[in-house]
């Protein structure tokens, strides 16, 4: 993106940013990508206006803000980002923009988990918890992604665990409290039944991926999105690209999982909504193996889609992937 543009960006938000309720009464909340853009959504109800930057199907590794997603953010009250070097793009969107609202990282309390490809791309050992900091933020809090010279030592995806989108949730109430105290009861109720919710989902997963045996707990996805849910549920995923979507496969990577799918019998193949299939599709040819459908990993899907909500989204996934385990 040319710098020129993000100057007039800048100068636009800085001319016309107002305070967040100066235009009406509700609190104006820029979320960085559509999962917490409907957490957002849900927990602020009539009292919030939420703006995602990266929409429906869109991929949060390699969007590229515009000049009115800066104008929209220097206006706004309570930004929400996902944090874990997700958004490498966010911190100089936040400089150009003139932020100077209410700050919620969701991932705040979550322990992350290492990306177990990043000890190959990089040659560090990714388990020490001071490779695990190092991953998330600068000293100044920014994000690192891959496409801004950094590569990623732990998962972003956090929200794949359910129990993980409770402290999602807990930290969205928080900013949306601080930055509207008015209302921070009825952010507080919303949130809590989305907490239920959310454990109710994993008490459910918990016990139906229980029943099926071990061996036929793995699968194949497009890209290493589903980390923490594997951890959650004792499942195997393995993806022929690496935690960010801009990181390519090569010829190698993709025949060691060909080779690991014969010689572990996985029956299950599963494309993403925000990954070109075509990879998927070659490796579904060369092993005879059938895709089982689309999972939704990075983004939820349109609102007539299978996927328009967080909860939806765990509904959608874990009732596909049970079913491909279990060979129904």
């Amino acid at each position: 993106m040319k710098s020129s543009i993000w100057l007039i960006a800048a100068a636009l938000a800085l001319s016309t940013a107002l305070p967040a309720q100066a235009a009406d009464s509700k609190i104006k909340v820029v979320a960085t990508f559509s999962v917490l853009g409907d957490l957002a959504s849900e927990i602020g109800g009539d009292h919030v206006e939420v703006r995602t930057l990266v929409g429906p199907n869109g991929d949060a590794h390699t969007f590229e803000p515009s000049p009115a997603d800066a104008k929209a953010m220097g206006g706004a009250a309570v930004l929400v980002e996902n944090g874990l070097g997700l958004e490498g793009w966010l911190g100089r969107l936040i400089s150009v923009s003139g932020f100077k609202g209410e700050k919620v990282i969701a991932t705040e309390g979550v322990k992350p988990i290492a990306w177990t490809g990043a000890e190959e791309e990089e040659g560090h050992d990714h388990d020490k918890p001071e490779a695990k900091a190092e991953a998330g933020h600068d000293h100044d809090g920014h994000d690192h992604a891959a496409h801004e010279g950094h590569s990623h030592s732990v998962d972003p995806h956090a929200w794949q665990n359910p129990l993980n989108g409770v402290l999602y949730v807990q930290n969205i109430v928080a900013g949306l409290s601080a930055a509207d105290p008015d209302h921070a009861a009825d952010y507080k109720a919303k949130g809590d039944a989305l907490a239920s919710a959310l454990k109710a989902i994993d008490a459910n997963l918990k016990t139906e991926f229980a029943k099926v045996p071990a061996e036929r707990r793995k699968l194949v996805t497009s890209h290493d999105a589903f980390g923490y849910f594997a951890d959650a549920y004792g499942i195997q995923f393995v993806a022929p690209e690496g935690v960010s979507t801009e990181s390519e496969a090569s010829a190698a990577d993709v025949a060691k999982i060909i080779r690991q799918i014969k010689a572990e019998k996985i029956t299950a193949l599963f494309a993403e909504n925000i990954t070109d299939p075509r990879l998927l599709n070659q490796i579904a040819r060369e092993t005879g193996v059938t895709i089982g459908g689309e999972l939704f990993s990075d983004a939820l899907s349109p609102p007539d889609g299978p996927a328009p909500t967080y909860l939806k989204m765990f509904e959608n996934n874990g009732a596909k992937l049970l079913a491909a385990m279990k060979g129904s």
